[in-house]
């Protein structure tokens, strides 16, 4: 590996501020945009090209997604790509870009909600209060039941982005667990299906409508029933 400050060194402003933050502010701790604007005086959007880093699997929390960070820090939790072997940005180069269109029409098939773990965009992680739930549209691989592969359009919150292990998407052994099932679970599924979601409670049914109110609202429903 490099030193980022190395004059030697030809490359880009990305390649070095990755080096500057694996060498210099260390996964798990903070960095501010004035840090970032000494370590490369006289370089615009250093920021920006920082935050390049995200498209190669860098995780770079904000306080918009982590609470506990003041507005001008910035969190670097984990490295991705080692962006400074270029074979290995070539391999991992992103995508072509996904229109502002196409995540629409993903997030409301998705109903605005991180398909691995079902948090709802702006929703706060249950174990971790102060971050709240980043949603994003992502490639996954996928095997198609008829063991076709194809790279589809996914929405997920940017942590189970970030926890991915890059295995694909298995519609295969999905459509295999299903048959397995008893008849009555196979038509209890299959309605669930049909109707885009699936039974639940009248807990769970009044949670999820409680969940929906504005949070004044939410305050006067819990007063209500302290009383």
């Amino acid at each position: 590996m490099p030193d980022w400050n190395d004059r030697e060194l030809k490359a880009g402003t990305m390649v070095r501020g990755a080096l500057w933050l694996v060498q210099v502010v260390g996964e798990g701790n903070t960095f501010t945009k004035e840090q970032l604007r000494e370590a490369f005086p006289r370089i615009s959007q250093v920021d920006r090209r920082v935050r390049d880093l995200r498209d190669f699997g860098w995780v770079i929390l904000t306080s918009s997604e982590d609470a506990s960070l003041a507005a001008e820090d910035q969190r670097f939790i984990e490295a991705g790509v080692p962006v400074w072997d270029p074979a290995a940005r070539q391999a991992n180069a992103p995508q072509k870009t996904i229109s502002a269109k196409e995540k629409r029409s993903v997030f409301a098939r998705d109903e605005y909600m991180c398909t691995v773990c079902g948090i709802a965009g702006g929703e706060s992680y249950v174990e971790d209060p102060n971050r709240t739930a980043v949603l994003s549209v992502t490639r996954r691989t996928t095997v198609l039941p008829d063991g076709r592969e194809e790279v589809l359009l996914v929405a997920e919150c940017k942590r189970c982005r970030a926890g991915s292990d890059g295995s694909p998407a298995r519609a295969d052994e999905v459509l295999a667990d299903i048959k397995e099932l008893d008849d009555g679970d196979r038509r209890r599924l299959l309605r669930w299906m049909e109707r885009g979601r699936r039974g639940t409670t009248a807990l769970e049914r009044a949670w999820n409508a409680y969940r929906r109110l504005p949070g004044e609202a939410r305050g006067e429903v819990r007063s209500a029933l302290g009383e």
